[in-house]
């Protein structure tokens, strides 16, 4: 149980964060929700109990605001616009604070900067300003993929061969960091996510296959860190799929979570979408 029945919540964009605090809600904790910068949804201000906007790339703002409201315990969800982070300009635009710059030049500067490398940097730093981390998935379990088949819709013989050829490539190549997903048509890779995401990813596989029926696979690295960048699919990813001819969703059970897991569920079974836990 969090400290003082008070949960923190550094949020970027998309449903995750909506997921997260009706779960602690329906805990019985109170949720301080600290927005990173034009990333929520405006509406998340109204589903936490107290809201703040931070600025991106200042660490040590969120520190401040959360500390200030009796946060310890906190949950770092959404998604952030990570293109935006690459811009010619990012430093003018973004003005990082102190502790950026130590996340940035002292703890990355013999490391990689890939998303499990930079997000452990970033959980060590909260960590100095006495904010902890916790597992991102504690208050949505019910979110969790399962394990077989989870729509009425079946993968046909063919599909199920791309699965099982996918899938192993999918592991190795998620080892690297590279990214979470692929797409696969006929035991070729039609299209593996990098810093775009996955709903980018999405729609170059649909401009290489035309002819469509091609399989969407997504998986942590092996060594996921519980605390941020567990992979989520929902309907958006469903929907996305659907129109760019995809017939197949494959995760890793128990360490993906699907957003408004009935609804993209029953979405996918009305589309003639699979969506399978590996």
């Amino acid at each position: 149980m969090a400290i003082n029945n008070t949960i923190g919540l550094i949020a970027g964009g998309g449903r995750l964060p909506f997921l997260i605090a009706a779960g602690a809600r329906q805990a019985g904790l109170k949720i301080v929700c600290a927005g990173l910068g034009n990333n929520p949804d405006p509406q998340l201000a109204n589903a936490v109990d107290y809201y703040t906007e931070v600025p991106l790339a200042r660490p040590g703002t969120w520190i401040r605001k959360l500390k200030k409201q009796g946060v310890t315990d906190t949950i770092m969800v959404g998604k952030v616009r990570k293109e935006n982070l690459y811009s010619p300009k990012r430093i003018l635009k973004y003005l990082p604070d102190w502790r950026a710059i130590r996340i940035y030049y002292w703890r990355l500067r013999k490391n990689n900067k890939i998303d499990q490398t930079i997000l452990q940097a970033i959980a060590d730093e909260l960590a100095c300003g006495g904010i902890i981390l916790q597992d991102s998935t504690k208050y949505c379990k019910e979110h969790l993929a399962d394990k077989g088949v989870m729509t009425r819709t079946k993968p046909s013989a063919g599909v199920q061969e791309d699965i099982d050829f996918g899938w192993q490539m999918l592991k190795k190549i998620s080892e690297t960091g590279i990214g979470q997903a692929i797409a696969v048509k006929e035991k070729t890779v039609l299209a593996v996510e990098a810093v775009e995401g996955t709903g980018a990813m999405i729609e170059r596989a649909g401009q290489l296959c035309r002819r469509g029926n091609w399989t969407l696979l997504k998986a942590p690295r092996p060594d996921l860190d519980v605390r941020f960048d567990v992979p989520c699919v929902g309907t958006e990813t469903i929907e996305s799929l659907n129109k760019n001819g995809g017939r197949s969703l494959v995760v890793e059970a128990g360490r993906t979570i699907i957003i408004d897991k009935p609804q993209t569920i029953e979405l996918a079974d009305k589309l003639g979408i699979a969506v399978i836990g590996c």
